[in-house]
């Protein structure tokens, strides 16, 4: 029995660490900040754009919905049509269009988006599922109704 007092004794006494490691603060960790490229800035923001107003129609895989909700994923009119695509997003779009071989004749309404916030929309776009040159504010706000 005193064997097993003495043992359990000894564990409890060398668990409990010495008194430097106790006092010992751990060092600061330094956080390093990942920069983004504005083009990745712009793509971040506007997934948030797109999965606020734009998932609906599209849907999250940006697939749409045949017949009647374009494909954003991937879209020949986004990367051949850049002028109507970003009027599109800026004013809505109304009548027939052609994406990927398929007609598309539905409504669009516009989403009441700032210029800044279409830019970050369509650079989440093209970047995600397409490819092309990354949308600029001044291209967007040349584009008149």
């Amino acid at each position: 029995m005193k064997y097993l007092i003495t043992l359990v004794a000894l564990m409890v006494l060398t668990s409990c660490g010495n008194s430097k490691n106790e006092t010992r603060a751990a060092a600061p960790v330094e956080k390093k900040e990942i920069k983004k490229t504005p083009l990745e800035a712009s793509v971040a923001r506007g997934r948030e754009i797109y999965r606020e107003n734009c998932v609906t129609c599209h849907m999250t895989s940006g697939k749409g919905v045949p017949g009647a909700f374009p494909p954003l994923n991937p879209s020949n009119w986004l990367t051949d049509k850049r002028t109507e695509s970003i009027h599109a997003v800026k004013y809505g779009l109304k009548g027939p269009i052609e994406v990927n071989g398929q007609s598309y004749d539905n409504i669009m309404l516009s989403l009441g988006l700032e210029n800044d916030e279409v830019v970050d929309v369509m650079n989440y776009t093209i970047q995600t599922w397409n490819s092309g040159d990354m949308v600029t504010l001044e291209e967007v706000e040349a584009v008149e109704k």
